[in-house]
């Protein structure tokens, strides 16, 4: 997918401020069993395409609305990914803007993650 120059720019901006993991990362830590909360911010048409274990969904559309229900913990560590680790990044700095302290998007999201055969649901 191609995207317009002025939401490449909005997401580079946001990447500055933002904490990125890594694919392989994210897989370490999850075999390990280390706590964390996962959180798919895709649309939920795509959440029910599949997505990866163990995630939860909660949309970038309404992720500002609910997080604080679903995550009342700012201080929890939440991983957030997306289609391609754009959406992810411009969702992480918005949560840290929110008072969430430990907040990183995971770089190249479900595409990355499925190329690294990663364990899916």
């Amino acid at each position: 997918m191609e995207h317009a120059p002025a939401f490449l720019k909005l997401v580079e901006d946001a990447r500055r401020n933002v904490t990125e993991i890594s694919i392989r990362d994210v897989l370490t830590r999850l075999s390990l069993g280390e706590e964390f909360v996962l959180v798919d911010v895709r649309e939920e048409s795509e959440f029910a395409a599949g997505h990866i274990r163990g995630a939860r969904h909660i949309g970038k559309g309404v992720l500002e609305r609910d997080i604080e229900s679903r995550v009342p913990d700012k201080d929890a560590e939440v991983v957030l990914y997306c289609g391609g680790g754009f959406r992810s990044v411009l969702a992480a700095e918005a949560l840290q803007k929110m008072g969430y302290t430990r907040v990183k998007s995971m770089a190249d999201g479900w595409r990355g993650w499925r190329a690294a055969q990663g364990p899916t649901e």
